[in-house]
């Protein structure tokens, strides 16, 4: 593999016009793209994510991003075994079949484009309320967040931002130190790296790098 270094500004970018590419493909299939951009929280997946959504739609892709945090599951379920329990959090934080029925089943093969844009409040604990909405053929939707890749959703792009471990511990905040067990087990058990369909090299949010085939890395 080869590892290209690359600028924030021009990694969005790269990463407007694969994603525009795609979903052109995608709109004589599925009609709509489903995009993961994964990553442990100290990576940034959250703020990459947003910062393709204008982009995008300057290229003419309506666009929809998705929050994991805001298909979290109910705190009874969530803190079951603990507020700060890793294996909970790998295992049993995200509600991945609410993600599936409200976001990427309908906007997948044959779906309908109704999108549900957050299921759940985690700082009110209650259902968030909010109005579905009707993403169109063509359009691309970005889910963001950790964990996100090796369970089975289904999506047609995989962006990984990968941490190396001492990257990892040294930027996570204290208060979500406890959570390092479960990166650590979603790196060795699913390795996302392996078959992402886009990988970045997030150490240095200043300094990121692609890593692409070939070359000798």
């Amino acid at each position: 593999m080869r590892i290209r270094p690359i600028s924030p500004d021009l990694l969005v970018t790269e990463l407007t016009g694969r994603l525009a590419d795609a979903a052109t493909r995608a709109a004589t299939g599925p009609a709509r793209l489903r995009v993961a951009v994964d990553g442990a929280p100290a990576a940034g997946p959250d703020e990459l994510a947003a910062a393709l959504v204008d982009p995008l739609r300057a290229r003419g892709r309506p666009v929809l991003h998705v929050r994991a945090t805001d298909f979290l599951r109910p705190a009874s379920l969530r803190y079951e075994l603990g507020r700060t329990n890793p294996d909970s959090f790998y295992e049993n934080w995200v509600d991945e079949a609410g993600l599936r029925r409200e976001v990427l089943d309908p906007a997948g093969p044959g779906g309908t484009g109704r999108v549900l844009p957050s299921l759940w409040d985690a700082d009110a604990d209650r259902a968030s309320r909010a109005q579905y909405v009707d993403l169109p053929p063509g359009g691309v939707v970005l889910v963001s967040g950790p964990l996100l890749l090796g369970g089975g959703l289904p999506f047609d792009v995989a962006v990984h931002l990968e941490l190396s471990p001492a990257a990892l511990r040294r930027r996570t905040e204290p208060a979500q130190e406890w959570a390092l067990p479960a990166f650590d087990r979603y790196a060795e058990e699913v390795v996302p790296a392996s078959f992402a369909d886009v990988v970045v090299r997030a150490d240095d949010p200043r300094r990121p790098a692609l890593v692409e085939p070939g070359g000798d890395g």
